[in-house]
């Protein structure tokens, strides 16, 4: 195999499908990509056995072959290299020797025989459809903060996406919980996916997702078996195996006679928790949330480390309340607003409250309280 290939086009392709390696593995060809040159492009494969990535890139093909090489040291060579440069990548099977050259800069690197690499069986998928990466990367980046990872509890370590009935029809949501928060995220479903079986994605897979949804007006190829999820662009194609459990029925965790109603400038609600939570107890980081007329006290008191208060100026005209939270998952809610105000639905001190962005209920947040 010979390939030369434009230093910024092998970069993309060879950061992105290294990812998905880990860092230690006890099956050396793990850490391996998979470089197989033809035509006038080269495609770069990696694999940890649960998720495959494979990404094309085009090249300047002058021999057709295939080789396995460590995916870390590509990724670190072609990252040090000068930016423009042309670089030729040359595998040689009678030393088993792949020489990367750039310039004046040579590397000669082991590999292993391709024939090890293992492959992801493909699946016969039973639902395929089209959506835009802007949709997808809402749902998923609005509810991966929920996914829990406490791994005895496997079927939480995800995101369940699913159809379901919102509002105003059919939708695609996405729930991840980890039985302290909850997020709950539809978004208007996408033409052929109504029959789509739910399926857990895992948080790894959530991750790695996330680099292909960057580009607003892609529309990303979804297709979804029992045991896979494929997500693909033209250029790459990430295929995961799907959590093997069931998702609880989160709709019993969602409170719907909450009717105390605080709505507040979620920028300068989450800032206000950060500055108070500074003093909390690393364990427990407790915050305790004091309202009554258009007014919210955020305090901390922590014996050993001290106290802080802040005052915000809130609209709220129920009767005086006060409840506890962690404050980690105080923000991390709130953080998810991408309109101006935030409003939280109160029932009791000792019941679940819910957060949505202003009027909008496609995306729909729970959190429990603590005792403070």
């Amino acid at each position: 195999m010979k390939i030369s290939i434009e230093r910024g086009a092998l970069l993309k392709a060879v950061s992105q499908a290294q990812s998905v390696v880990e860092r230690r593995n006890t099956i050396p060809i793990l850490a391996n990509l998979l470089l197989e040159a033809e035509g006038s492009e080269v495609q770069f494969r990696a694999t940890d056995l649960d998720i495959e990535v494979v990404d094309k890139a085009p090249a300047q093909v002058e021999r057709a072959g295939a080789t396995t090489v460590s995916a870390h040291t590509l990724n670190e060579i072609v990252r040090k290299l000068p930016d423009g440069a042309l670089v030729t990548l040359t595998a040689d099977a009678a030393t088993g020797r792949l020489t990367v050259e750039a310039g004046r800069s040579n590397f000669s690197l082991a590999t292993l025989p391709r024939e090890d690499f293992p492959i992801m069986a493909s699946s016969d998928y039973d639902s395929n459809f089209a959506a835009p990466a802007g949709l997808l990367r809402r749902l998923f980046d609005k509810s991966k903060f929920a996914i829990s990872t406490e791994e005895t509890r496997y079927y939480l370590n995800g995101v369940y996406m699913h159809v379901a009935d919102g509002d105003e029809g059919r939708v695609l949501r996405c729930v991840a919980t980890d039985g302290h928060r909850l997020a709950r995220v539809d978004a208007p479903l996408p033409p052929e996916a109504d029959g789509m079986a739910g399926v857990i994605v895992p948080r790894k897979t959530v991750n790695e997702l996330r680099k292909l949804l960057d580009d607003d007006d892609a529309q990303i190829a979804v297709s979804v078996s029992e045991t896979k999820i494929r997500f693909a662009t033209p250029e790459i194609t990430l295929t995961s195996k799907v959590i093997d459990g069931t998702f609880p029925d989160y709709a019993r965790v969602i409170p719907v006679g909450n009717t105390k109603r605080l709505e507040v400038d979620a920028s300068e609600f989450a800032k206000a928790v950060d500055r108070v939570a500074t003093v909390s107890s690393e364990r427990s980081r407790a915050v305790k949330l004091a309202l009554d007329e258009d007014r919210l006290v955020l305090s901390v008191n922590a014996p050993d480390s001290g106290a802080a208060e802040e005052e915000l100026a809130v609209a709220y005209g129920d009767e005086r309340l006060e409840i506890g939270f962690n404050a980690k998952y105080l923000q991390e809610i709130a953080d998810q607003v991408d309109r101006e105000n935030a409003v939280f639905l109160f029932n009791s001190s000792g019941d679940p409250t819910l957060m949505r962005e202003g009027s909008d209920t496609s995306a729909v947040y729970v959190v429990m309280p603590m005792r403070v």
